[in-house]
């Protein structure tokens, strides 16, 4: 299967290479940056041993339909997407915080819930409530960007002013882009028939000192989305609602031993998973977009990534 797992480029003016657990980000120059999704999956911080055919595709042309969709109320850090795999923006700094928002308790909020907690980020969630029940109004759950192989934590707004992460001026711009995205990103699911449940957005600063967002938003791996045919009626019944995210990979890694403790082996991830997998992604993309899923060509991959962006850093 030919995937791209690790990429080795010298681009002209190349600074360096940052690699994430999916992603690849080159430094054109210290103004541009050169964003490749690879098909690595991760899962429980842990990057599996073989990639998911047309899992990078799938990302970065879903993330570039997303901040297009919302390029009007909130501005973003692309310049162009050069190749399917491929997002070229302006380099930002990053904030140190990534903004969660929920509008309903599930995951993470809701296991918290569980343990009798009715504070969430110094966010009060009501009583009375179940588990994938609406909330009231969105709530904005920050948590600290973590450095590799550590998991991000939980912190309020408060504790980010106090600890001087962000200025108050910027946090209430990070707030109301936060509103704003999750806004839209609820309409433009709602028109496919899904949920938008919670998100994450990330948002840097250009050299102008201009906020925008960066990085990818609403996938299936930065977002849980669930079907609103069937979601009253399972609420209703408490039963679990039908999920469009990745969480189905996570569900069979537990199935099968595997939370990425420590001792613990990753299942054997055969081509027929992997192709499996690859579906299902092409299936959320369908899902979420409402386009027919057009696959690259991928007979040499590396050679066509190189190839596209040359090209678009030498207009």
């Amino acid at each position: 299967m030919n995937t791209i797992n690790d990429t080795n480029y010298n681009f002209p003016n190349q600074k360096s290479v940052y690699k994430g657990k999916v992603r690849e980000v080159y430094n054109i120059n210290d103004d541009v940056l050169v964003m490749i999704a690879t098909d690595r999956l991760s899962a429980f911080d842990v990057i599996m041993p073989r990639q998911i055919p047309f899992k990078g595709q799938i990302l970065n042309q879903i993330a570039s339909k997303m901040l297009d969709a919302t390029a009007d109320i909130v501005p973003n850090w692309i310049l162009g997407i050069p190749d399917e795999n491929v997002a070229v923006g302006h380099m930002c700094d990053p904030f140190k915080v990534e903004m969660v928002i929920r509008g309903y308790m599930s995951g993470h909020a809701a296991r918290e819930y569980k343990l009798g907690k009715r504070l969430l980020c110094g966010v009060a969630m009501p009583d009375g409530m179940i588990e994938n029940d609406k909330f009231p109004e969105p709530i904005i759950t920050p948590s600290t960007k973590a450095a590799n192989g550590e998991h991000d934590e939980d912190i309020s707004r408060e504790e980010i002013l106090s600890q001087g992460i962000v200025t108050e001026e910027d946090y209430l711009v990070l707030e109301d882009y936060t509103r704003k995205l999750f806004k839209r990103g609820t309409e433009i699911a709602k028109a496919q028939g899904l949920i938008l449940v919670d998100t994450k957005y990330e948002f840097g600063k250009t050299k102008e000192g201009k906020i925008v967002v960066i990085d990818e938003i609403h996938t299936p791996d930065s977002s849980r989305y669930f079907y609103i045919e069937g979601y009253k009626e399972r609420q209703e019944k408490e039963e679990p609602q039908k999920q469009l995210s990745k969480e189905f990979v996570r569900q069979w890694l537990i199935e099968n031993g595997f939370q990425g403790l420590e001792g613990q082996e990753i299942p054997e991830l055969t081509d027929e998973k992997l192709i499996e997998i690859s579906d299902r992604y092409i299936e959320l993309y369908e899902q979420i977009t409402g386009e027919t899923f057009v696959k690259a060509d991928v007979s040499n991959v590396a050679s066509r990534i190189e190839t596209n962006v040359l090209s678009f850093l030498n207009k």
